[in-house]
Order: C-alpha cells, then structure tokens, then sequence
C-alpha cells in the first residue's frame, strides 16, 4: 500500500473516531430509551453503488501480475449492495450482506503477460473478466440503543469469491506473427473475519439521520480488509427511509500461498438507496 493511501486510511480512521467520540455517542446515551422508529425486527437496505475499482490478480508469483485498470483500462460502473438485518432482540442482530463486483473489457496489450502459465505477447487482443462477489454473514450487539439512534459492534465474517479469466482468440498480430487461441484463469475463495463500530444519529425528530460503519483486519502474512460505508438519510415515515453517501467498499489484499494466487481489490465510490423496516 501507497504512503498515500496509508495517510488517507488514517485520516479516515481519525474522522470517523472523532465524530462517535465527540458527537454521536454523547448525543445517543443522553437520549430517552425509547426506540420509535428503529423498533424494527427486520431491515432490509439496498444500495446502488458507483464503483471505481482498483484490481490486480496475480498467479504463480509476480511474473503471473495482472493490472486490470493498466493492461484492460477498467473502468468505473455500477453495481448493487444489499443488506438483510434481523434485530432479533432488543440489542441484538444477525445480518447478512453481497455485493458483486463484476466486470469484463477487452484490449490490445501494451505488454507481455504471463498469467496462470499462459504468455499473452504485446499487441494481442486479450478479452479480461472479472467476477468478484462479496458476501457477508455477522452479528451484531448495540451497547447504545436509543431514540436518537445506536452505537454497536458488528463482527463479520466475508467471503470474497473472485475469479479472474483472460481470453484472446487465434488472430495475427500488427507484425504478421499468427498465434493460436490462449486462455487462462485464477480464481480464490477467501474468507476474511472482519470488526468494527456501526452507528445510526437522528438529527431531527428521527427524520434526518446520520450512519456509518467501519470495519477492518489485519491477518498478517495473508492479507489485509478494510471498508466504511456511511451516509445521510431521511426517513419517509416509519417504515421506508432513502439515503445516499459515500463508501470505501474495500481494501483487500490477499496472499494465497498454497495456490500461488493473490489479489488486490479496491471499491470506492459514491452510492444511494433505501431502507424498508418493519
């Protein structure tokens, strides 16, 4: 990771932990333990998310490094995040999430790359997919629940399911050399546990609301995981709420070393959507 993206992870950290310290939480433990509209047993979120990606997959060591934004100009695009959440006691709640990340562009190369053993020379029509679908199953407990909103600590365990395929059909290339059909693929299962706060303020007679989560983990040799979705949202009545906001989707980094597979996957980008609670 970039000194850049270092600072910028920090500053994001230090941002989020002033606004609980300083303002959320003192303003939700003060309120009257009366939850109104967030009396709710179930929530379903569902978020459409602007996306611009950052990907790199690599297979069988660095000589096996694909850079889809450099070798196939991935793009920003669009894409759905949904949320499922059982409030199944006062303070407690299980809740599932997805979020695919999918996306698929074709290229001249520039470059020679070499990916699961397969060479793709310069001046190849390579045609890249990528699936990656994010899926996470969590539980989480509120120590603050009242009128004004919650403060919680979700803990969370994703699975990121990627698979990486390049593709390039027989053709002749610019210097008159014939090359047969070629294709490759990697793909990785990696669960990554995840934790960190999650919290929900009323600014105005439980219509005007602030939210946001941020979750992390550092495994070491294996890799690395964090995400902040937050937003503001206004509630339509008690039952219905739109919103809209910004999310740092993922960092994630991770090292296979038994299948000689790696990946590097930012999401970041602005999103909006709906809540229905009842």
């Amino acid at each position: 990771m970039s000194i850049r993206k270092i600072q910028c992870n920090t500053k994001l950290i230090f941002h989020l932990a002033l606004l609980l310290t300083f303002v959320v939480i003192p303003q939700i433990a003060s309120a009257q333990n009366d939850e109104g509209i967030e009396d709710y047993k179930v929530r379903i979120t569902a978020l459409w998310f602007r996306s611009s990606p950052t990907v790199t997959m690599e297979a069988a060591g660095r000589n096996g490094l694909v850079d889809f934004n450099r070798d196939f100009n991935f793009n920003d695009y669009s894409t759905l995040s949904g949320k499922f959440d059982w409030k199944f006691t006062h303070k407690n709640h299980l809740f599932f999430v997805a979020t695919p990340f999918n996306q698929s562009r074709g290229a001249v190369l520039t470059r020679t790359v070499t990916f699961r053993g397969q060479t793709f020379t310069t001046g190849l029509n390579v045609n890249a997919d990528l699936q990656a679908t994010a899926y996470g199953l969590g539980y989480q407990y509120d120590f603050i629940r009242r009128k004004r909103g919650h403060l919680g600590l979700a803990l969370q365990v994703n699975l990121f399911d990627t698979k990486g395929t390049l593709n390039a059909a027989a053709q002749v290339t610019g210097d008159g050399v014939h090359h047969a059909a070629a294709s490759a693929e990697a793909s990785l299962l990696a669960p990554i546990p995840v934790a960190g706060p999650d919290f929900r303020f009323y600014l105005i007679s439980q219509r005007l609301f602030v939210e946001g989560n941020l979750y992390g983990m550092y495994l070491f040799g294996y890799g690395n995981y964090l995400s902040t979705f937050d937003d503001v949202g206004f509630a339509l009545g008690k039952h219905v709420a739109v919103k809209a906001g910004y999310a740092y989707a993922s960092r994630l980094r991770v090292n296979d070393t038994s299948g000689r597979v790696g990946i590097t996957l930012d999401q970041r980008g602005p999103t909006a959507g709906f809540d229905v609670s009842f």
